[in-house]
């Protein structure tokens, strides 16, 4: 990617920014894959059953949404998917209005591992809620901060 010649070049103070958000970024991303494989898990498996979990209005997420979400391409989804309903951790139906519409569901135990694993990811982030604000995560913020970041 090549800067227009009428973007300015970032100032130092903007580097700076832009490498403590990568650091805290990064930061958080090892402890969240860190604690998935402590938990048993691969991240992807993680990242899986949290994005079926934060699917809103529904319980449940397509391979396409999934696949979006995990920014991977479909036929990997669906390999990660088929290892997740081996491991007991979800499991697919037809939808009953759309049969080419694949649902994936939670299973329990992958819903026990996911809040067991969220709340470590919850702690996590108000360690770091000084430094690392992202306004659409504001339910993990308290409301001073929530102020702040919209």
């Amino acid at each position: 990617m090549r800067l227009s010649p009428l973007t300015p070049a970032p100032d130092k103070a903007q580097y700076v920014a832009l490498s403590e958000f990568r650091y805290q970024l990064r930061r958080f991303l090892n402890f969240s894959e860190t604690a998935a494989r402590q938990a048993g898990l691969t991240p992807l498996q993680y990242l899986l059953m949290l994005h079926i979990q934060g699917t809103p209005g529904r319980e449940w997420s397509s391979i396409s949404e999934l696949a979006e979400r995990l920014q991977m391409k479909h036929n990997a989804v669906v390999g990660l998917v088929n290892r997740s309903v081996k491991s007991g951790l979800v499991t697919r139906q037809k939808n009953s209005e759309d049969g080419r519409l694949i649902e994936v569901h939670l299973q329990p135990e992958g819903s026990a591992l996911l809040a067991t694993l969220a709340a470590s990811h919850q702690s996590e982030l108000a360690s770091l809620s000084d430094t690392f604000q992202v306004a659409r995560i504001t339910a993990f913020n308290n409301d001073e901060q929530a102020g702040k970041a919209t």
